[in-house]
């Protein structure tokens, strides 16, 4: 399969705040133009014209490219270039079963001792979700989707598990933001949420689990409808 020609970002300079480093930034910038689908899999990463566009040199570039590598969204070739990786439904399908298991196992411990505050960030989450969906922003409304799921697992008493859910669904991440574009897709997951938030509120970690088995088992199913409307996005392997 051929790859697409190099790609230009938009040219408008970009602003690099002073609160985080430049490669952060810039990691931040290209992961949500990967999501996003601005730039599209099997496309070349333009380094130097994103480099003009921060007004940096290319090493931050390269390092926020490097990153990007190692969770798998890009494709370092040597001397040909770096590309946005083509979607693995095996990798996407890992990635889910992991995640399933591992959100199952945070629903239930998290439903047994919520609290009033973490039930009102939830509460703020989805109201700003509801709000996203009604301004059809996909990727703002997955942002809030991933910060409903991380506000639960932070609190398990195991730190590491919000950031292994967080690893492990980069390879699901842009076929979710695919997926927001089905009809009803925004509704449905406002609803699972919902129903989730309201097994946690009750204590009831069965309720919990089984709202939580639903969203995920719902996930699967509409991630296996994406290749049938994009193959070209994936690998041939």
């Amino acid at each position: 399969m051929a790859i697409p020609a190099e790609h230009n970002p938009p040219s408008r300079k970009r602003r690099i705040a002073g609160d985080r480093s430049v490669s952060a930034q810039i990691f931040e910038f290209i992961r949500d133009a990967i999501v996003g689908m601005e730039f599209q899999p099997g496309q070349m990463i333009p380094e130097t014209a994103l480099a003009e566009q921060f007004g940096v040199s290319r090493t931050p570039v390269r390092e926020a490219l490097i990153k990007l590598s190692n969770i798998g969204f890009v494709d370092v070739l040597p001397q040909r270039g770096t590309y946005v990786s083509r979607f693995s439904m095996e990798k996407i399908l890992e990635a889910r079963f992991i995640r399933e298991a591992l959100e199952l196992a945070v629903i239930s411990s998290v439903a047994e001792q919520a609290d009033d505050a973490l039930i009102q960030a939830c509460e703020h989450i989805l109201h700003e979700q509801q709000l996203a969906a009604d301004n059809d922003n996909a990727l703002a409304f997955q942002k809030l989707d991933d910060h409903f799921h991380q506000t639960l697992a932070s609190r398990t008493q195991y730190p590491r598990v919000a950031q292994l859910i967080e690893s492990e669904k980069a390879h699901m991440d842009r076929v979710r933001n695919l997926s927001l574009h089905i009809s009803g897709q925004y509704r449905h997951v406002l609803e699972q949420h919902r129903a989730i938030l309201e097994a946690v509120k009750s204590h009831d970690p069965v309720a919990a689990r089984q709202a939580m088995s639903v969203h995920m088992q719902d996930v699967y199913k509409v991630l296996t409808l994406i290749p049938q409307e994009h193959p070209e996005y994936f690998t041939d392997e």
